[in-house]
């Protein structure tokens, strides 16, 4: 037979038991009698979200203790009556505009997302912009247009190009490398060097010295080929984050623009 008083004590936990559940639920802790809610825990966790970061359990658990952390140091602040001070308050409303226009800009891309189409769209007008032929040249870069001549002379007559790059071209970044300059389009180049070098055949020199801004090239076409673009797929996520920073961009001018103050800025 069930012992009267202990019926009595099961019925009472029976009847506490699921009154306390929910409190526990909502709470992942008690600090000196104040709750840290589990709410608190879970916007710690969306801003890891935001910034990227895979959510793990051994992140949570620091969460916790983070968050438990946080309330013992902050309880303790208050008694202290940091709180009330004037430069905290002064950091408070500077923070509080913070979050504020964190919040607006995550509601602006919420509310106007980047389209496959739209970033397909921009993936075509970049494609058709670095489609073409590009060149690989070398070049020899001097001040004076009798040097570049007498260079010229004793390449012909059979002196190594690359060597005379190395020794005598005011390019630091190709001149020691033999005067190579990798492949390249030739509006990448100032105008005179583009165009001459797009004239050029493999394997020939420009028979007369190119002048620039820079000075006097020697050029010579190694080679050429087909630009190359990586397929939409493997660049889509970057396109839309561009055209996202873009329309965020976009924004901030606009609430500039239509804001009434006397302030003068600088552009």
């Amino acid at each position: 037979m069930l012992n009267k008083p202990l019926a009595a004590g099961a019925l009472v936990l029976a009847v506490i038991l699921p009154a306390a559940q929910p409190a526990w639920s909502q709470n992942i802790a008690i600090v000196n009698g104040k709750p840290v809610p589990k709410a608190r825990m879970e916007t710690l966790l969306l801003q890891a979200t935001r910034a990227g970061q895979p959510v793990t359990p051994e992140m949570e658990q620091q969460a916790r203790e983070q968050l438990v952390l946080r309330e013992i140091f902050a309880q303790e602040a208050e008694k202290r009556g940091i709180g009330a001070s004037k430069e905290f308050r002064a950091q408070m409303e500077l923070a509080r505009q913070s979050l504020l226009i964190r919040e607006l800009f995550e509601d602006h891309k919420r509310k106007n997302p980047v389209t496959d189409a739209a970033a397909k769209a921009e993936y075509d007008k970049f494609k058709a912009q670095a489609s073409g032929t590009e060149y690989r040249a070398r070049h020899i870069l001097v001040e004076q247009e009798a040097e570049a001549k007498a260079l010229i002379a004793q390449i012909k007559g059979g002196a190594s190009f690359e060597e005379l790059a190395k020794k005598n071209s005011k390019d630091p970044g190709s001149g020691a490398n033999g005067g190579d300059l990798d492949f390249a389009k030739p509006d990448a180049y100032v105008p005179e060097f583009g165009q001459a070098m797009a004239k050029l055949q493999k394997g020939q020199m420009t028979d007369a010295p190119v002048k620039s801004q820079f000075g006097w090239h020697i050029i010579r076409l190694e080679d050429t080929r087909e630009a190359s673009f990586p397929a939409f797929d493997d660049v889509k996520a970057q396109i839309k984050q561009r055209i996202e920073q873009m329309q965020a961009q976009n924004f901030q001018e606009e609430l500039r623009k239509r804001a009434k103050t006397d302030f003068q800025f600088r552009n």
